[in-house]
């Protein structure tokens, strides 16, 4: 059976479910998943712990609070004003908590996120740009199709 190797062309099911079993992303029950090993899809704990994994085997990998995101880092907390908001985006937008905004990067060649922790009367808002999962335990359950 071949296994995954740095590199490695994967077609997977995947289940990733953060510290109360909440599910963040499943594949299970719709097409599987095609990804590059080391090409940036998986986060680098995840994909050090499939190497060596053989086609077809089915495992839950477990992972410690900060091991699959990194820890969070309080200066990714920042507040952006309504001026910078309006410029990047529909200037009648309104931001409320829980939103998730997408930003450009400085090249304009990509983008990410930042979640709306607090909004402002005067329409600044305040982001926290750390994953989701940053410093949290991560389940992942991956069943592996294929291994080219």
């Amino acid at each position: 059976m071949p296994q995954v190797q740095e590199g490695s062309f994967l077609t997977l099911h995947y289940r990733m479910s953060g510290p109360q079993g909440q599910v963040i992303i499943n594949t299970f029950d719709g097409q599987p998943a095609t990804l590059s090993l080391g090409a940036g899809e998986l986060s680098p704990a995840i994909e050090q712990r499939l190497i060596g994994l053989e086609e077809g085997t089915r495992t839950v990998i477990e992972l410690d609070a900060g091991e699959a995101f990194g820890e969070r880092q309080p200066e990714m907390v920042q507040w952006v004003a309504r001026k910078l908001l309006n410029e990047l985006g529909d200037p009648h937008e309104q931001y409320a908590e829980g939103d998730v905004v997408q930003f450009p990067t400085p090249d304009g060649l990509g983008s990410y996120a930042g979640s709306a922790v607090e909004v402002r009367e005067d329409g600044a808002v305040l982001f926290d740009f750390n994953h989701p999962l940053a410093g949290q335990p991560v389940s992942f359950e991956v069943q592996l199709i294929g291994v080219l």
